[in-house]
């Protein structure tokens, strides 16, 4: 009987309902969703935002490092490039077509100043300074004739720096170019001719009386003769650029 009696407890005391130790009913809460993972990502700027002049701007930077064509050079590696792909010769020769009007805009604004210079000689027009003349032919010829360049530009050409903007045109077009090539050749000559035609108009202007109606029609010609020179050059830079 003593044995039942205690049977019974120790089951009561099992089945006791705040002694259970069956789990909780509680219902568990739902685990919290990612706030940082729910929310809608920044938007990001288009990368071809003005991807065109961006890209134009770096293929003229990057057509005029010399060891692009110090790579190209080597022959083992051009012909390796040659073999059923298009290599990058041919998409530098590209890229400087896309970008030849950046290597031409220096000619271009030559052109137009010295067409300004001679409208203003017309023959109705006020006499002109020659100081102003000067400064414009100065800023016209792109410290490419040295007795017009100021004391920090020609230190520079001193210390084997080029400073000439057209000879620099020169180098970008013909980069591709053999030394001996007809087109690169050709660049070079009219090169030197646009050269002595800005120096033979400097040495006009600093001969002419402005107020002498022969002396400014000198000065046309002279004007006319450096606009030619100019041209015939823009066409030279043209042709190595094959456009």
């Amino acid at each position: 009987m003593a044995i039942l009696l205690g049977a019974i407890t120790v089951r009561s005391a099992y089945t006791h309902p705040h002694t259970s130790t069956a789990p909780s009913r509680t219902r568990p809460r739902p685990p919290q969703r990612n706030r940082i993972a729910s929310r809608r990502p920044p938007e990001l700027s288009d990368p071809n935002h003005n991807c065109p002049e961006a890209s134009r701007r770096t293929a003229l930077i990057f057509l005029s490092l010399p060891a692009v064509t110090a790579l190209l050079s080597i022959p083992g590696r051009a012909a390796a490039f040659s073999i059923g792909i298009t290599g990058p010769k041919e998409w530098l020769r590209d890229q400087k077509k896309k970008a030849a009007r950046f290597v031409l805009a220096p000619i271009d604004a030559s052109r137009e100043s010295l067409l300004n210079a001679y409208r203003v000689f017309d023959l109705k027009s006020p006499v002109v300074d020659a100081g102003e003349l000067r400064k414009l032919l100065n800023s016209v010829a792109r410290d490419c004739v040295p007795q017009y360049r100021n004391s920090f530009v020609a230190f520079q050409a001193s210390t084997g720096v080029e400073v000439c903007t057209f000879a620099l045109i020169v180098k970008n077009a013909a980069s591709l170019l053999d030394d001996g090539d007809p087109l690169k050749l050709e660049a070079e000559t009219r090169l030197d001719n646009l050269i002595r035609s800005f120096s033979f108009l400097g040495g006009t202007i600093d001969a002419s009386d402005l107020s002498v109606t022969s002396d400014r029609e000198k000065l046309k010609i002279g004007l006319m003769q450096s606009i030619s020179a100019l041209d015939k050059f823009e066409q030279g830079v043209k042709d190595c650029l094959g456009v």
